[in-house]
């Protein structure tokens, strides 16, 4: 489950403090003019120039968003940040710090932890993110990762989800299904090895699913590309529990309807194969998959010729009115009406 470690250090040799000194040495502050304060006092300081302040925060619960027999520390670490950078993405803000607050049993040592922070600091690095503070204690189940991101964005910059008109463009960044997808190969794979532990997982071939899966990225670069086209989203939302929960969040707060375009929903080819391997319908992989933490956007249709050629986006449908619902307008010309099938986390549990 962690990486061999030629020595361990067991976090009660160290104490609270004592770890929380050693994390503050990796640390990297790339907003000094904002970030004036962080890790060391009671609380951090920032100054934000006057801009607004857009916070978010996400918690990860082992054993409900994350399962340690096949998501390596590393990975865990760097998703953690990036799925809070994408909420930030998702208003058009531009992400600063980050707190981060774990509850860790004492299965974990210091060198697992450290494994988790770096990939923690290797996305606050990707993302020029300030990781400023955060809380640690003890857990007696299994670990528990809460992460809180602060960002800034002038009044006029934000967009929400409640902007979506009739005629507005339904555009979605990237691909979809993939994580789900990766997903049902690592559960797969893991089951195999419970089996028989004497058969090695074989993850070849599936690379990219995998990925999309246990390290997914936030679509940063795509929120400075629409600003230097001079394209401002209507409304936005980044796809965390599937396309069908987040299409119906847009519609439900603008006072839309939505028409969904089956053979216009961008599926990768390994996407695509392995579904059919695994008798799913890739299709619903990518209605319901969730985790994929591309942004879903509405566009002015006058804006549409401004990024045609300059963006991985695609235009899967359009909004119509409130009274024509929610539906998805299959290959073969059919109408379906959508309803939320994405995961929730509360659902799950029953």
């Amino acid at each position: 489950m962690f990486q061999d470690n030629t020595s361990r250090t067991e976090l009660g040799q160290m104490g609270e403090f004592g770890f929380i000194e050693h994390l503050s040495r990796s640390v990297k502050i790339h907003h000094p003019e904002e970030s004036l304060k962080g890790i060391g006092d009671d609380a951090a300081v920032l100054d934000t120039k006057g801009e607004l302040s857009v916070v978010s925060t996400d918690m990860l619960v082992e054993g409900v968003h994350f399962d340690l027999a096949f998501h390596p520390l590393r990975h865990l670490g760097y998703k953690a940040v990036v799925v809070n950078v994408s909420d930030l993405c998702a208003m058009n803000a531009d992400p600063k710090q980050v707190l981060v607050s774990i509850a860790v049993s004492n299965r974990f040592s210091l060198e697992a932890l450290d494994e988790l922070y770096e990939g923690m600091h290797l996305a606050c690095e990707r993302y020029k993110v300030d990781l400023v503070g955060g809380d640690t204690t003890a857990s007696r189940s299994g670990l528990v990762i809460s992460i809180t991101i602060l960002g800034t964005a002038k009044k006029e910059q934000l967009v929400y989800r409640n902007g979506a008109r009739a005629k507005d463009l339904l555009c979605v960044t990237g691909d979809l299904g993939g994580a789900y997808i990766g997903l049902q190969v690592l559960e797969r794979e893991k089951k195999i090895f419970l089996e028989n532990p004497g058969i090695q997982p074989d993850l070849s071939g599936n690379e990219y699913v995998i990925e999309r899966q246990l390290k997914p990225e936030a679509r940063r670069e795509t929120i400075l590309k629409l600003r230097e086209l001079g394209v401002h989203p209507t409304s936005m939302i980044d796809i965390s529990d599937g396309l069908s929960s987040e299409t119906l969040h847009l519609c439900r707060q603008s006072g839309t309807g939505c028409d969904l375009y089956e053979d216009k929903f961008p599926i990768d080819p390994q996407t695509y194969d392995r579904a059919r391997e695994f008798g799913l319908d890739p299709t619903v992989c990518a209605l319901s998959g969730g985790e994929d933490y591309e942004l879903l956007f509405t566009i002015r249709p006058d804006d549409y010729e401004k990024l045609r050629e300059h963006l991985d986006v695609s235009i899967i449908g359009h909004m119509t009115d409130q009274a024509s619902g929610v539906n998805l307008i299959t290959r073969s010309g059919g109408s379906v009406p959508i309803t939320a099938q994405g995961w929730d986390a509360l659902l799950s549990q029953n």
